[in-house]
């Protein structure tokens, strides 16, 4: 019983990865040691390129609407595999239809048998 489940997870895993159109390059800041000058400094370096990934965006309206405008917040998520790790504060490159936007993973994935879903912001500097 155990391996049929198993098994079910592995072809739905497929099915979610097949639909991936996009790919994600990630970036984390690392101490690095300069040769010639023997000190160490935090540089950004790449640690993840060109994995297969999807973007989904959901647009929230506010519950609470002002005289001018309700509030509206575009939430934006990432789809990957659960073999990879994407830590907080990373910069996530993705590139999904011909456009390439820098974010940020903004906190911990919610990881589930058949991918991980990682909430992400619009980069906008090494925090």
């Amino acid at each position: 019983m155990v391996s049929a489940v198993r098994a079910a997870q592995e072809a739905a895993r497929k099915a979610v990865e097949a639909g991936y159109s996009g790919s994600v390059t990630v970036t984390e800041m690392k101490k690095v040691k300069d040769k010639e000058s023997k000190l160490t400094k935090k540089e950004p370096v790449v640690v993840l390129e060109n994995q297969p990934c999807k973007l989904s965006y959901e647009t929230l309206k506010s519950a609470n609407q002002t005289d001018s405008a309700a509030a509206v917040t575009q939430v934006t998520k990432l789809f990957v595999s659960t073999d990879i790790t994407i830590r907080a504060g990373s910069k996530v490159t993705v590139t999904q239809d011909g456009v390439t936007t820098d974010y940020t993973a903004s906190g911990i994935p919610a990881v589930y048998p058949t991918h991980q879903e990682i909430i992400l912001e619009l980069f906008e500097r090494w925090a």
